[in-house]
């Protein structure tokens, strides 16, 4: 499948909320396919169908463990642990930087897979940042907006300066 391009901050699209699926057929799988070969050619561990300015609620995760890639469609966080841990985020619509966020560090996650049966994953680590990062996107809640204002402008900067080199 081909890498499709990738929707770069600061388009509005990256601030919408995406569609929930309700077609669980080839042209999914297609998508699911075009996401996984979008995120590796990036390179990211992590891509939603917005980022390729689809509005659907599918994400694509990599973590490059022993689990492999999974897809997951219409995912939502059903608990999340009141312990907290700090992460370096990116996004492969903002690529060049990062920085430090805190979320909780536990998830549950509810979602479908590509047949649209429903599954329950819990996740710690970066697994559950992962999610939480992506289910943010997916809710048109682009990961800059988790930072403190000074912190977001001085990120968007340095992106800027990236992008004019």
């Amino acid at each position: 499948m081909p890498a499709r391009p990738i929707v770069l901050y600061p388009d509005q699209r990256l601030r919408q909320a995406a569609e929930p699926v309700t077609q669980f057929d080839a042209a999914l799988r297609t998508l699911a396919a075009d996401l996984f070969d979008t995120m590796q050619a990036a390179p990211g561990i992590g891509i939603t169908a917005p980022h390729i300015g689809v509005a659907l609620r599918v994400v694509v995760l990599d973590l490059r463990d022993t689990s492999g890639a999974r897809t997951y469609v219409n995912p939502e966080i059903i608990w999340a642990s009141d312990e907290t841990i700090r992460h370096e985020e990116g996004s492969v619509s903002m690529p060049g930087v990062t920085e430090q966020i805190e979320r909780p560090a536990r998830v549950r996650v509810r979602y479908q897979d590509l047949d649209g049966k429903e599954q329950i994953e819990d996740s710690d680590g970066l697994r559950a940042i992962c999610h939480q990062h992506e289910i943010d996107q997916l809710n048109g809640l682009f990961w800059i907006q988790r930072l403190s204002a000074l912190r977001r402008t001085r990120l968007i900067a340095r992106y800027e300066k990236i992008r004019r080199a």
